[in-house]
């Protein structure tokens, strides 16, 4: 193991302790804890423990990505991930690309595979390995082909730590099993809740262009079989300025249309990125101070989304003030399901001392403090460290009403819109589905128009979210369906509800999903190039 840090503006790169750190390693059924103690004041910067490892060529890896949107599948050996350090930098600078992901501060390298807090290889020399720091430091799992050695970083930039204090800077499990350590590594965790729900939300109809009239047509047209109505972004002025619904397009406010929700028996849900606000918002314009800053005293961009937007500064009291309120303003008009977005602004950079880990953390946990028991999705965020805070996760990015988007947006980040991308992240996600929270797999969509995803391709959707998801969200409005769209819809419901997936095997573009329903097993095979389901 390599252990780097600073002391007295010098690094030093140590692997055993010495007079500035005591280093302490303990091994137990395969799973290796290492600890250290600061005998002066140290900061960290990372560690590197390395693992011997003969790959083959027909290996397949899993790599679980950064952030609910990052792309996660099973990879062959020659397959690339996409590195966006390679774009165009005008286009980066334009539309802000490498902030959606892990880049800001992972360097991608040739022949070498990366994924964070567990990943598996299987094939002749199987191997998972998952990480129980998540909470502490991101574990950067490196698959190295070209040296044949398993990395695992961990990432400790930016920790400080006085004399006599301790750190926990691995504590990982190791084991061939892959399959059987995988379920055991999940099995650990314990959700939340355990309640599935089906719901509606306005997004991926309407996006930011609603207002009172159509949630209250969408609302009427509710199929009675809904659990939860969700109002998504476009009813505040800008993003940031949660306390100003825009009068214009909601003169009445949100309170009488939380009651009219209330009244056919749903959850009344809505959307906000507590984190973030927008350049056009008031929070940006009149409270700069707010904004974080890099150590040059530059606005630190989350993205190009609205006008672009930029992380609040959570180290600053009249910030964490601020999201309090508008949460409980929210509370207060009645909400009962929170779809937070754009989670990953709060550790664009590290804060006060922290690791990434820490400050992801205890922003996840500010937000559970602040809304009680009320439910929570996560979205767009770092999916460790919401495990057992949040009640549901989005795994995977947004779906696209293209399959897999407009053609250039795939060369772009690994947190792209696609359609095609976030049905592998629901299949190779599935694990997580149950135990650290439940899964959101996005919505289905079976409307013919507003849309340019085929027929069979809508089917395909709407299976795969019904069978691997505990969310089962649209943006339809189910009684304008006729009986093929109903017959579809039954039998999605019934697997939500019924439904248990055995298996789920990839063969080059195929996968074969083996799941049984109502007693009995039944298969079908997945097209991940086409999007369809041509066996089953």
């Amino acid at each position: 193991m390599k252990l780097i840090y600073v002391k007295n503006n010098q690094e030093y790169i140590i692997s055993e302790s010495n007079n500035d750190l005591s280093i302490i390693i303990s091994e137990e059924a395969k799973r290796l804890k290492i600890n250290v103690k600061a005998l002066a004041n140290v900061e960290l910067k990372k560690a590197i423990f390395t693992i011997d490892h003969d790959f083959d060529k027909r290996d397949v890896f899993l790599l679980n990505g950064y952030q609910s949107w990052t792309d996660t599948k099973e990879y062959s050996y020659n397959e690339k991930l996409k590195d966006i350090s390679k774009t165009p930098k005008f286009l980066n600078d334009m539309f802000k690309f490498t902030q959606y992901g892990d880049s800001t501060f992972y360097k991608m390298r040739k022949n070498v595979f990366h994924a964070f807090e567990y990943a598996y290889v299987r094939g002749i020399n199987s191997l998972f390995i998952g990480s129980y720091n998540y909470n502490n430091a991101f574990t950067i799992i490196e698959f190295d082909k070209a040296k044949n050695a398993i990395n695992l970083i961990s990432d400790l930039e930016g920790l400080v730590l006085n004399t006599n204090e301790d750190f926990t800077i691995f504590d990982f499990v190791a084991r061939g099993d892959y399959d059987k350590a995988m379920n055991d590594y999940f099995n650990k965790l314990t959700p939340r809740t355990n309640k599935k729900l089906f719901g509606y939300t306005s997004w991926y109809n309407h996006y930011q262009d609603i207002n009172e009239e159509k949630i209250y047509n969408a609302l009427e047209k509710s199929d009675s079989r809904f659990d939860l109505f969700q109002i998504d972004d476009g009813y505040e002025e800008f993003v940031g300025d949660w306390l100003k619904v825009d009068k214009n397009k909601f003169p009445n406010g949100l309170k009488p249309i939380v009651d009219a929700i209330h009244e056919k028996n749903m959850l009344a849900g809505i959307w906000l990125a507590p984190f973030v606000c927008e350049t056009k918002s008031e929070i940006y314009t009149k409270h700069f101070d707010w904004i974080k800053k890099d150590n040059e005293g530059n606005p630190i961009s989350c993205g190009g989304n609205w006008s672009g937007f930029y992380p609040l500064d959570l180290n600053k009291v009249e910030v964490i003030s601020y999201i309090k309120e508008f949460l409980k303003y929210y509370v207060d008009l009645g909400f009962d399901f929170f779809k937070l977005d754009f989670l990953y602004g709060s550790v664009l950079s590290s804060l006060d001392g922290k690791t990434r880990a820490l400050a992801s953390k205890q922003s996840y946990d500010l937000l559970r403090e602040c809304l009680g028991d009320k439910l929570i999705l996560g979205c767009g965020a770092i999916c460790s460290n919401a495990y057992e805070v949040f009640d549901y996760m989005r795994i995977g990015p947004d779906v696209s009403l293209i399959f897999d988007d407009v053609w250039y947006m795939k060369h772009f980040h690994r947190e792209r819109i696609s359609t095609k991308v976030t049905l592998q992240n629901t299949i190779y996600r599935y694990p997580m589905n149950g135990h650290g929270y439940l899964n959101d797999p996005d919505v289905f969509l079976l409307r013919d128009d507003n849309i340019k995803l085929s027929f069979e391709q809508r089917k395909a959707l709407t299976k795969i979210n019904s069978l691997f998801g505990s969310l089962l969200m649209t943006s339809d409005n189910p009684m304008d369906y006729d009986n093929e769209k109903n017959k579809v819809l039954d039998e999605a419901l019934n697997n939500f509800s019924n439904a248990k997936v055995i298996s789920y095997e990839k063969n080059k573009k195929l996968i074969n999903i083996k799941y049984e329903v109502n007693g009995i097993i039944k298969e079908f095979t997945y097209h991940t190039g086409k999007g369809v389901i041509i066996n089953g």
